[in-house]
């Protein structure tokens, strides 16, 4: 038997929000792991301070940079996002291409000046010691797979909020850096692993970890991106990007009130409690709203989608 349409919404909507917790305490709880082994491993002296400018100096200036650049190229600046454009069909492969190279080439040109203006370098990314090449690959997939996912939904997808996406992109990169770095190095970009590491001379071991990972993380960062687009995402929860107050829920006060007035109310519980559910809209999750649909929001009764007046 077929499962009806509004169950098979709430049910995707629940695999998406599994996705969602899980990314939100990847990253959250990874960054207290982090601290709590910079700490263990440094016999009491933390250098959790430098994790931090780490992760503030990363995550600013892509905000910075990609706001820049946002409306002038798409503020890419990463191999692995435009792989995952260019798999997806939002990038021209051969635009694709000439970003890619561009990429790796504006990588190696900063690490030259930086080594320049400093006379050395200290940014190569390295697996920690106790890091094995498989979680360094598995943590750079995953952190690189939020990335992606962040350009995506944020700066692929068009709404209202599509022209601060920088910021939300940034703050992606920064809570990635919180988790990662201690690991990893948090690179989440192949050429920012590439640029240092050839004008430095390749001075660390398992350079391939920081394709092999970030690469990954394009493609499963994608794959989640087009699996979204599939399931039509925008109707699962809608009218989350407007502004328009009657798509907000009904005054629960005044819905008590017409409750507590209607003249045929009975103090019988049973029977009160029976003509409460009588005007309490039989609502799934993905009608994207609470009780009361006089507000003119999309309900879903038992009978199919209708909308209220």
């Amino acid at each position: 038997m077929p499962i009806p349409m509004n169950i098979r919404k709430d049910l995707i909507a629940a695999s998406l929000e599994l996705v969602g917790t899980m990314f939100f305490l990847l990253l959250g709880l990874g960054g207290i792991q982090a601290a709590t082994a910079e700490t263990m491993s440094s016999n009491g002296v933390t250098n959790v301070e430098r994790v931090l400018y780490i992760s503030t100096c990363m995550g600013f200036s892509l905000v910075v940079c990609a706001w820049i650049f946002f409306r002038i190229t798409g503020s890419l600046f990463n191999p692995c996002v435009t792989v995952s454009l260019v798999l997806l069909g939002i990038l021209p492969p051969f635009r694709g291409l000439l970003y890619v190279i561009a990429q790796f080439m504006g990588s190696v040109l900063a690490s030259a000046l930086l080594l320049g203006l400093t006379g050395t370098l200290s940014i190569n990314t390295s697996l920690r010691p106790g890091t094995s090449v498989t979680q360094g690959v598995f943590i750079e997939m995953f952190i690189t797979c939020a990335l992606v996912i962040a350009v995506l939904m944020l700066a692929a997808e068009k709404h209202q909020a599509t022209a601060f996406a920088p910021i939300g992109i940034g703050l992606t990169l920064f809570s990635c850096h919180l988790f990662a770095t201690f690991y990893t190095g948090a690179s989440m970009n192949t050429a920012r692993s590439f640029g240092p590491a050839l004008v430095s001379g390749f001075p660390t071991p398992n350079h391939w970890v920081y394709w092999v990972g970030p690469f990954l993380g394009s493609i499963l960062g994608s794959t989640f991106y087009a699996l979204c687009k599939h399931s039509k995402y925008w109707t699962l929860n809608p009218h989350q990007d407007t502004d328009d107050h009657t798509k907000s829920p009904d005054n629960p006060v005044s819905f008590a009130q017409t409750i507590i007035e209607d003249r045929n109310i009975t103090l019988d519980p049973r029977a009160l409690v029976g003509q409460i559910s009588e005007r309490l809209p039989k609502l799934s999750v993905s009608s994207g709203t609470s009780f009361g649909g006089r507000s003119g929001s999309t309900l879903v009764h038992e009978g199919g989608p209708t909308t209220s007046v």
